[in-house]
């Protein structure tokens, strides 16, 4: 079995759900991906903060206290001084920041679970551009039904006119021979 053929480390869905949208981004958070290249999130931090430099803005981005809060918030923690074991706001990674973590971390088990990562955000991006493509027809498909209904509308107008004129006939000329009234 080649290397192509192997099966995946963890399952896709353990993996998509630790992909979040933040600040327009989908990212993940480093708690996360530590947790899937078993190493520990401060080992993980150390490495991105010696190598700083490969991880522009739009590749990694710590969270501000407010989005913090409200990441915190969807998982419904309600002892605040717990701070799901974060005492530190989590760094979030895009794709791009993701696939630069492998040249940082560089383990059999990050560099394969970075494949397998960045192979479920492409097919996210798939995903989404079939929805866009999907979601064109659909634009169409209402224009036209918007113009047949409007088609429809006038037909049912000149049929209630013609129901209407029949209803009341004007009344006729007689035309013919005229006779003689009988007395």
């Amino acid at each position: 079995m080649s290397k192509k053929d192997a099966a995946p480390l963890l399952p896709d869905e353990i993996i998509m759900n630790q992909i979040y949208y933040i600040r327009e981004h989908k990212v993940m958070l480093d708690r996360d991906l530590a947790a899937l290249y078993e190493v520990d999130t401060k080992q993980l931090k150390r490495q991105v903060k010696r190598n700083i430099d490969r991880f522009p803005e739009d590749f990694m981005f710590e969270l501000t206290k407010e989005e913090f809060e409200n990441w915190r918030s969807q998982f419904g923690t309600s002892n605040l001084s717990d701070k799901m074991g974060l005492r530190y706001a989590p760094y979030a990674f895009t794709e791009q920041g993701v696939a630069m973590l492998s040249s940082v971390l560089n383990s059999k088990k990050a560099i394969s679970v970075n494949i397998q990562i960045i192979r479920i955000f492409t097919r996210i991006r798939r995903m989404l551009i079939d929805n866009t493509e999907l979601r064109l027809i659909i634009e169409k498909l209402e224009k036209k039904t918007d113009n047949n209904a409007k088609n429809i509308e006038l037909v049912f107008q000149y049929l209630d006119e013609l129901l209407e004129k029949k209803e009341k006939p004007k009344p006729r000329t007689l035309i013919g021979y005229k006779t003689a009234k009988k007395k």
